[in-house]
């Protein structure tokens, strides 16, 4: 067994780094020939479904555990949620700080504009998160057919219809009077833009309540978008669009929120944890219920998710924004890149600034790696002898081979260690970047105006290819495969092309640490050059 691990350790290193590269290029090339198409159709596919999606209470059990019946729980109503809501239709407005909520008279959020200036469109616009013809927050919807019928055709009246929360927290009360039934929804508008509700029916009867379905300003391939709960035991479970093809419950639920890249509107109670139902619609899209026997209370969010924001609300609330597979890496190094920005005031040179922090956290690695590429390459000539000398005896060239690298202490994997170690960071921050909307409009220098997105000239790219490019020309290569070599060779090119679409603030990150890893890769050559000129 030594002896075939021994065997195979001459070409590890040549396979370690073409394995490494080849995960970036699928990565990047499945991201943008796999997945865009098919969110592309499936985005299609959703606006189609959307013109058909009937109002139904979920087929769920019972906040008691008694199961309703099928018939009741799934039976249609001439009033489609779903339908679009005309001003005429707004009975009360409330405007904060941060948005302007208003309330239709069926009692739900029919639209939330954000005011801040930092969210606007591309057309300088005020962002809306709501389209026209979705579900909306606070709809309730009972377990009762003909309750649920009728309910859709009595309209609220309303405490007050405009609200002032931009300096204090005021109160208005909804009201809906469904043959004698009354459900009076007590909201509280604080002006950061949060909410408090309670849900009361003056007879004993279940109902849902829910948080709408998610914002549509930005629902693309680069980021999830769905449904999330968070439990109580701290579990975070995910549930995307077009993949929720039955209802599930839960119970024990701290928030629920409904999600595009940057913007949510969650509900969430953590002091009196939440029962809540995902209902898919048409599209297999997930649709958040909480359940209610005769009350509910919780609080709820709608806008974008910024982690500051979400922290003054509850720390567990930055759980809302969702960074992939390294969440577990992602979320520290944007709150580490955060506390960065708070000093240094600029988003692009705070990357700036962690790519030489990260550079330095690996120096004495990338050190080593690099010494142990100028030796292999000092070593290439008795390494093409022991080859020849024992070519068959596979056996003896390994030990020979394994001899050498000990006497001259180098290690054929050494240069392929801090490559490897870099690949989560570079996810990681690929994450942070996509999904964190501080960067959202952040500028950097001169022509980039936005981190988040490709940079408009391609100047970055370009620089990080030719970067890419110098530091293959600088680097030991010990590679006598001519098909691996014209491999390497080509990479720059492949990554400049792919980089292309990148964010601009990933592209900054990658093209900063090529600049740095030239440097080291200069001073190593440089420290050898004069140790062989000192034996001569």
């Amino acid at each position: 067994m030594l002896n075939n691990n021994m065997n195979q350790n001459n070409g590890m290193q040549k396979r370690m780094l073409i394995m490494t590269l080849v995960v970036f290029v699928f990565f990047i090339a499945y991201e943008f020939l796999v997945l865009k198409p098919q969110q592309e159709e499936k985005l299609k596919q959703q606006e189609i479904a959307k013109q058909e999606q009937a109002n139904q209470a979920p087929d769920v059990v019972t906040a008691t555990g008694t199961p309703a019946s099928s018939g009741e729980m799934t039976k249609s109503i001439s009033a489609l949620s779903s339908k679009a809501v005309g001003k005429k239709d707004i009975i009360t407005t409330i405007t904060t700080a941060k948005n302007i909520v208003q309330i239709d008279k069926l009692g739900r959020v029919a639209q939330v504009t954000l005011r801040e200036d930092v969210y606007k469109d591309e057309d300088g616009n005020a962002i809306k998160l709501f389209e026209s013809n979705q579900l909306r927050p606070l709809e309730v919807r009972f377990a009762d057919a003909d309750i649920n019928e009728k309910a859709f055709k009595v309209g609220y009246s309303t405490s007050s219809a405009n609200v002032d929360a931009s300096k204090t927290a005021q109160k208005v009360t909804l009201t809906q009077n469904i043959e004698g039934l009354i459900l009076t929804k007590e909201l509280t508008f604080y002006p950061d833009g949060h909410y408090d509700i309670k849900i009361k029916s003056s007879a004993k009867q279940q109902f849902f309540v829910t948080n709408g379905f998610r914002p549509n300003v930005l629902a693309d391939m680069y980021a999830d978008h769905g449904s999330m709960v968070k439990l109580n035991d701290g579990l975070l479970e995910l549930n995307l669009d077009g993949d929720l093809d039955k209802v599930k419950s839960y119970t024990g639920v701290k928030f629920l929120s409904n999600f595009d890249r940057y913007y949510a509107t969650v509900v969430y109670n953590f002091d009196n944890s939440l029962q809540v139902s995902l209902m898919p619609d048409s599209a297999n899209d997930p649709q958040g219920f909480v359940h209610a026997q005769n009350e509910v209370s919780f609080s709820g969010f709608m806008g974008p998710k910024n982690f500051n924001d979400l922290k003054a609300l509850n720390p567990e609330l930055t759980d809302v924004i969702e960074y992939g597979w390294f969440t577990f890496i992602a979320k520290p190094m944007f709150t580490f890149l955060a506390f960065l920005q708070s000093y240094i005031g600029n988003w692009g040179w705070t990357i700036v600034a962690l790519t030489i922090i990260i550079k330095l956290i690996l120096y004495p690695l990338s050190y080593k790696g690099m010494v142990s590429m100028n030796k292999l390459k000092e070593l290439a000539p008795k390494m093409k002898e022991i080859q020849a000398k024992y070519k068959d005896d596979k056996q003896r060239q390994s030990a020979a081979m394994m001899e050498l690298y000990k006497k001259h202490g180098a290690n054929p994997m050494g240069g392929c260690l801090p490559l490897i170690l870099q690949i989560p960071v570079f996810f990681a921050i690929y994450r942070v970047l996509l999904n964190s909307i501080e960067l959202k409009g952040a500028e950097w220098i001169l022509w980039v105006h936005d981190l988040a997105e490709m940079d408009p000239y391609f100047v970055l790219p370009i620089l990080m290819g030719a970067s890419m490019y110098l530091q293959q020309r600088i680097t030991p290569n010990t590679m006598q495969d001519e098909m691996q070599k014209k491999i390497f060779q080509m990479l720059p090119v492949v990554f400049t092309f792919f980089f292309l679409w990148f964010p601009a603030g990933l592209t900054l990150y990658w093209f900063v640490n090529n600049v740095f890893t030239i440097a080291q890769q200069y001073y190593i050559n440089r420290m050898f050059d004069k140790q062989r000129a000192a034996k001569k």
